[in-house]
């Protein structure tokens, strides 16, 4: 019943999110949406992390994919948690977020949602982590910093990462989201990582 109704908010809030002056933004590229404090309250009643991102896509563009990689201590593990593809015109947005399960501390919810063109599509997936899971764990999340970043290739939306060493836990820099495959030791520091991915198909 939790995931369902986490949906049904997901759906809410990509057909209400107001729509932004296009006049300013420039054409194929994405940037983090800008919320008022009643979507960010909704949001916070749904979910323990969110993330929301507002894209402006040309012609060319059909179709884009959002999806989870997980690394445990910089080495990849599964590379396609929480796979979604929606077609999509001209301007629309992806909004992700993760819940804790109430009744399981090893495993986590992700929640996808694709806005575009008056059609929404969403799935719900779960991961689950072997050990004590992920109630002593630390968590440090971060949006993609850049401002009109191009829609170009695969892109990192946003990281959620966990550790067990609380005391020297820090944020990914930013140099990882501009070149991830160069940077990807970053991640090595993390028990746990989940990078939030998208890319536009033409």
């Amino acid at each position: 019943m939790k995931k369902i109704l986490i949906l049904f908010f997901i759906i809410f809030i990509l057909l209400f999110l107001p729509a932004c002056n296009n006049d300013s933004v420039k054409e194929n590229t994405f940037s983090k949406a800008e919320l008022t404090e009643r979507e960010k309250a909704i949001l916070s009643t749904t979910a323990d992390q969110s993330f929301v991102f507002d894209f402006h896509i040309d012609s060319e563009y059909k179709e884009v994919s959002v999806w989870v990689e997980k690394y445990e201590l910089g080495e990849l593990v599964d590379n396609k948690i929480a796979h979604l593809t929606a077609k999509v015109k001209e301007n629309g947005t992806i909004i992700f977020t993760k819940s804790n399960t109430i009744d399981n501390d090893n495993q986590v919810m992700f929640n996808v949602g694709i806005n575009s063109d008056g059609a929404t599509g969403s799935l719900n997936s779960f991961d689950t982590m072997s050990g004590e899971g992920f109630r002593n764990m630390s968590i440090i999340m971060d949006s993609n910093p850049g401002e009109s970043i191009p829609t170009t290739g695969k892109m990192v939306l946003a990281s959620i990462c966990y550790s067990n060493d609380d005391g020297s836990m820090s944020s990914l820099p930013h140099s990882f989201f501009q070149d991830v495959e160069g940077n990807i030791s970053d991640l090595e520091k993390y028990d746990v990582a989940y990078l939030i991915k998208s890319e536009f198909i033409k």
